[in-house]
């Protein structure tokens, strides 16, 4: 878990302040088994800088490619949190992000399981794309009647990637803390939704489309997705405690029973849901987990009230540029004019 922990300070020198989501990813040339003397010392080196335990630096450095992954994946993960809480009083911001790792609150939940559902993703992507030397496509389809499939696309190797995972996050040794055990739930959670989203996609092949033959292949869902599941998790997340149980002789993790007629009665949380062990901050004013909501901009009819925690905000009109009236020239290129429009915005009081 001690990539993990670290994703706050690497977050802040790694990448910019402020993403939209929509940047691209950035795409790594390919380290396969034809690696230069000079590519892998710069592998070397990277592995070096990364806030990694020394387990998991040494794991790094025998596989080339992936501390380029580990790269893409914690990029792929923090867009993905700034877009989802795009609308909410925290925006997955940088700053604060080294204090909120080390308490048990529902955004720290969800950085867990964000953060290893990107890491899970990214791993399976980079086998598939040639990325990485020690794994390649997809090659265990399990699909019924086996012969009749022709497995001809590479998939995504989701198979790899998960065992890979567990491996370099040490997750075999299950602390005895009740924080350890909220960590790595949470932390499985963002792998189960990976491996929830893995989805068949078939071709057939065949005289009038009779699908005589079906070439198929592994794909993950658009991380978009694993992302707005993530969220809803985030939304329905359960407050939990320690408690032990008699009949194996340790602690377990425990929250309110979801049914009314044994309320007494403790309840372990699903698999699927995001657990935390104390109430979060208001994230109204600025304080070490968060820079308040002064200045954010809002939507009137949305989460103005919300977002700026009762103080009102501001109302500020601007002309905005944009392109308009296009039309597509003969033969390879859309001309179009420039427009400009009044644009009225809303942004939270101090």
């Amino acid at each position: 878990i001690n990539l993990l922990r670290s994703l706050g300070v690497w977050w802040r020198w790694d990448t910019p302040g402020h993403l939209t989501g929509k940047e691209a990813l950035t795409h790594f040339p390919s380290l396969g088994p034809s690696v230069s003397s000079a590519q892998g010392k710069v592998h070397v080196k990277q592995c070096d800088l990364l806030k990694l335990s020394r387990k998991q630096k040494r794991l790094c450095r025998r596989e080339p490619g992936l501390a380029e992954t580990l790269r893409d994946a914690i990029r792929l993960g923090l867009v993905e949190c700034q877009y989802q809480f795009r609308s909410e009083r925290w925006n997955c911001s940088l700053e604060g992000r080294t204090s909120l790792l080390k308490r048990g609150f529902k955004e720290t939940a969800f950085l867990y399981a964000v953060s290893s559902a990107a890491l899970t993703h990214s791993l399976a992507r980079a086998c598939s794309a040639g990325r990485m030397e020690r794994c390649t496509c997809d090659d265990s389809p399990d699909l019924e009647n086996r012969k009749a499939w022709q497995w001809g696309v590479c998939g995504d190797n989701l198979k790899y990637s998960t065992k890979f995972l567990k491996k370099f996050l040490g997750q075999k040794r299950i602390g005895k803390d009740l924080r350890a055990k909220v960590d790595i739930h949470n932390t499985n959670v963002g792998i189960k939704a990976v491996k929830n989203g893995l989805k068949t996609t078939c071709k057939c092949h065949g005289v009038s489309g009779s699908c005589a033959v079906r070439t198929c292949w592994k794909q993950l869902s658009p991380f978009h997705e694993i992302g707005r599941l993530l969220k809803l998790r985030y939304d329905d997340a359960v407050k939990v405690f320690s408690t032990t149980n008699d009949a194996v002789g340790h602690s377990e993790l425990a929250g309110p029973q979801r049914h009314s007629h044994s309320p007494k009665h403790p309840a372990s949380p699903r698999s699927t849901d995001l657990v935390y062990v104390e109430d979060s901050p208001s994230f109204c004013r600025p304080s070490k987990y968060s820079l308040g909501t002064a200045g954010r901009t809002c939507s009137r009819e949305g989460n103005c009230d919300s977002m700026c925690c009762g103080r009102g905000y501001n109302t500020q009109s601007r002309l905005v540029t944009f392109s308009c009236h296009c039309q597509v020239q003969w033969c390879c290129y859309v001309e179009c004019q420039q427009c400009m429009q009044e644009e009225v915005v809303y942004s939270c009081k101090q």
